[in-house]
Protein backbone atom coordinates (compact mmCIF):
# COMPACT_ATOMS: atom_id res chain seq x y z
CA UNK A 1 0.00 0.00 0.00
CA UNK A 2 1.40 3.44 -0.79
CA UNK A 3 0.09 6.63 0.08
CA UNK A 4 -0.27 9.42 -2.17
CA UNK A 5 -1.82 12.08 -0.43
CA UNK A 6 -2.35 13.03 3.00
CA UNK A 7 -4.69 14.86 5.26
CA UNK A 8 -2.73 17.99 4.20
CA UNK A 9 -1.68 17.19 0.25
CA UNK A 10 -5.81 16.25 0.10
CA UNK A 11 -6.72 19.87 1.28
CA UNK A 12 -3.97 21.64 -1.09
CA UNK A 13 -5.27 19.42 -4.41
CA UNK A 14 -9.57 20.57 -3.03
CA UNK A 15 -8.12 23.95 -3.06
CA UNK A 16 -6.27 24.19 -6.05
CA UNK A 17 -9.66 22.53 -7.75
CA UNK A 18 -11.59 25.08 -5.85
CA UNK A 19 -9.57 27.79 -7.65
CA UNK A 20 -10.00 26.53 -10.81
CA UNK A 21 -13.64 25.78 -10.43
CA UNK A 22 -14.58 29.28 -9.98
CA UNK A 23 -11.79 30.67 -12.81
CA UNK A 24 -13.25 28.14 -15.17
CA UNK A 25 -16.84 29.51 -14.62
CA UNK A 26 -15.73 33.38 -14.35
CA UNK A 27 -17.07 33.06 -10.67
CA UNK A 28 -19.76 31.04 -9.14
CA UNK A 29 -23.24 32.63 -10.36
CA UNK A 30 -25.36 29.69 -11.03
CA UNK A 31 -23.20 27.67 -10.04
CA UNK A 32 -23.94 23.55 -8.18
CA UNK A 33 -22.01 21.29 -6.91
CA UNK A 34 -23.37 17.84 -7.55
CA UNK A 35 -21.47 15.41 -4.86
CA UNK A 36 -21.59 11.55 -6.65
CA UNK A 37 -22.76 9.31 -3.64
CA UNK A 38 -20.19 8.46 -1.61
CA UNK A 39 -17.62 10.22 -1.25
CA UNK A 40 -18.07 12.76 -3.83
CA UNK A 41 -20.48 14.20 -1.52
CA UNK A 42 -17.93 14.79 1.30
CA UNK A 43 -15.78 16.48 -1.55
CA UNK A 44 -18.39 18.44 -3.10
CA UNK A 45 -19.14 19.93 0.49
CA UNK A 46 -15.44 20.65 0.99
CA UNK A 47 -15.15 22.63 -2.04
CA UNK A 48 -18.58 24.62 -1.20
CA UNK A 49 -16.91 25.34 2.12
CA UNK A 50 -13.83 26.83 0.17
CA UNK A 51 -16.10 28.50 -2.29
CA UNK A 52 -17.89 30.34 0.80
CA UNK A 53 -14.48 31.69 2.12
CA UNK A 54 -13.21 32.41 -1.24
CA UNK A 55 -16.02 34.15 -3.18
CA UNK A 56 -18.26 34.67 0.05
CA UNK A 57 -20.97 32.69 -1.83
CA UNK A 58 -23.25 29.91 -0.50
CA UNK A 59 -23.06 27.73 -3.69
CA UNK A 60 -25.80 24.60 -3.50
CA UNK A 61 -24.69 21.21 -3.15
CA UNK A 62 -26.67 18.06 -4.17
CA UNK A 63 -26.33 14.90 -3.76
CA UNK A 64 -26.70 12.00 -6.41
CA UNK A 65 -26.72 8.10 -6.35
CA UNK A 66 -26.14 6.79 -9.87
CA UNK A 67 -26.70 2.85 -8.66
CA UNK A 68 -29.97 2.25 -11.08
CA UNK A 69 -28.09 4.32 -14.22
CA UNK A 70 -25.44 1.93 -14.45
CA UNK A 71 -25.01 0.16 -17.61
CA UNK A 72 -23.56 -2.63 -15.53
CA UNK A 73 -27.31 -3.07 -14.41
CA UNK A 74 -30.14 -5.11 -15.42
CA UNK A 75 -31.58 -2.94 -18.33
CA UNK A 76 -35.37 -3.24 -16.55
CA UNK A 77 -33.72 -2.03 -13.29
CA UNK A 78 -36.43 0.84 -12.19
CA UNK A 79 -34.83 4.33 -12.09
CA UNK A 80 -36.23 5.13 -8.63
CA UNK A 81 -37.92 8.11 -8.20
CA UNK A 82 -34.41 10.59 -7.89
CA UNK A 83 -35.03 14.11 -7.09
CA UNK A 84 -31.37 16.45 -6.48
CA UNK A 85 -32.24 18.35 -3.58
CA UNK A 86 -30.90 21.53 -6.11
CA UNK A 87 -32.29 23.07 -9.43
CA UNK A 88 -29.99 22.70 -12.13
CA UNK A 89 -32.19 24.34 -14.88
CA UNK A 90 -29.69 26.24 -16.62
CA UNK A 91 -27.28 25.55 -13.97
CA UNK A 92 -23.55 24.97 -13.79
CA UNK A 93 -23.32 21.91 -13.15
CA UNK A 94 -19.95 20.54 -11.56
CA UNK A 95 -20.01 17.00 -10.69
CA UNK A 96 -18.13 15.96 -7.92
CA UNK A 97 -16.52 12.45 -7.47
CA UNK A 98 -13.30 10.63 -5.26
CA UNK A 99 -11.76 8.53 -8.36
CA UNK A 100 -11.95 8.72 -12.22
CA UNK A 101 -11.42 5.53 -13.97
CA UNK A 102 -13.34 4.11 -16.81
CA UNK A 103 -15.93 7.37 -17.22
CA UNK A 104 -18.64 5.13 -16.33
CA UNK A 105 -20.01 6.36 -13.25
CA UNK A 106 -19.60 9.96 -15.18
CA UNK A 107 -21.70 8.92 -17.88
CA UNK A 108 -24.36 7.61 -15.14
CA UNK A 109 -24.23 10.54 -13.38
CA UNK A 110 -25.02 12.88 -16.52
CA UNK A 111 -28.06 10.52 -17.49
CA UNK A 112 -29.09 11.11 -13.79
CA UNK A 113 -28.73 14.73 -13.62
CA UNK A 114 -30.59 15.11 -17.13
CA UNK A 115 -33.59 13.21 -16.22
CA UNK A 116 -33.61 15.79 -13.69
CA UNK A 117 -33.67 18.86 -15.76
CA UNK A 118 -31.24 20.69 -18.68
CA UNK A 119 -28.15 22.88 -17.02
CA UNK A 120 -26.65 25.13 -18.97
CA UNK A 121 -23.22 22.96 -18.52
CA UNK A 122 -22.06 19.93 -16.79
CA UNK A 123 -18.13 19.87 -15.41
CA UNK A 124 -16.84 17.40 -13.36
CA UNK A 125 -14.45 17.13 -10.72
CA UNK A 126 -12.44 14.32 -9.20
CA UNK A 127 -9.84 14.22 -6.63
CA UNK A 128 -7.82 11.50 -8.03
CA UNK A 129 -7.59 10.18 -12.31
CA UNK A 130 -6.13 6.93 -12.45
CA UNK A 131 -6.84 6.27 -15.92
CA UNK A 132 -8.10 3.10 -18.07
CA UNK A 133 -10.98 4.62 -20.15
CA UNK A 134 -13.33 3.23 -21.50
CA UNK A 135 -15.70 6.05 -22.82
CA UNK A 136 -14.54 9.52 -24.13
CA UNK A 137 -14.97 11.48 -21.09
CA UNK A 138 -12.76 13.35 -19.36
CA UNK A 139 -12.38 15.51 -16.16
CA UNK A 140 -12.34 18.96 -16.10
CA UNK A 141 -10.67 19.49 -13.42
CA UNK A 142 -7.94 16.98 -10.97
CA UNK A 143 -6.34 16.80 -7.93
CA UNK A 144 -3.63 14.25 -8.90
CA UNK A 145 -3.33 11.60 -12.12
CA UNK A 146 -2.54 8.78 -10.18
CA UNK A 147 -1.32 6.03 -13.52
CA UNK A 148 -2.22 2.46 -12.24
CA UNK A 149 -2.60 -0.71 -13.29
CA UNK A 150 -5.72 -3.17 -13.52
CA UNK A 151 -4.20 -5.23 -10.64
CA UNK A 152 -4.52 -1.93 -8.51
CA UNK A 153 -7.01 0.18 -7.22
CA UNK A 154 -6.85 3.95 -5.35
CA UNK A 155 -9.02 4.02 -2.21
CA UNK A 156 -9.91 7.77 -1.10
CA UNK A 157 -10.20 7.98 2.37
CA UNK A 158 -12.26 10.90 3.90
CA UNK A 159 -12.63 11.65 7.87
CA UNK A 160 -16.52 11.86 7.41
CA UNK A 161 -16.79 8.16 7.02
CA UNK A 162 -13.11 6.59 7.51
CA UNK A 163 -11.83 8.62 10.26
CA UNK A 164 -8.95 10.32 7.85
CA UNK A 165 -8.12 12.00 4.98
CA UNK A 166 -5.48 9.90 2.72
CA UNK A 167 -5.35 8.92 -0.69
CA UNK A 168 -3.77 5.39 -0.88
CA UNK A 169 -2.98 2.81 -3.68
CA UNK A 170 -3.47 -0.72 -2.70
CA UNK A 171 -2.22 -3.42 -4.94
CA UNK A 172 -4.69 -6.75 -6.10
CA UNK A 173 -3.18 -8.69 -2.61
CA UNK A 174 -3.25 -5.74 -0.29
CA UNK A 175 -6.99 -5.85 -1.22
CA UNK A 176 -8.36 -7.76 2.28
CA UNK A 177 -6.01 -5.45 4.49
CA UNK A 178 -7.70 -1.94 3.25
Amino acid sequence: MKEFYDAMAMKRALTRITYEIVESNKGTQELVLIGIKTRGVYLARRIADQLQKLENVAVPVGELDVTNYRDDRRPDAAKENLKLDVDINDKRVVLVDDVFFTGRTTRAAMDAIMDQGRPKRVQVAVLVDRGHRELPIRPDFVGKNIPTSMQERVKVNVSETDGQDSVVLIKQGELAQA
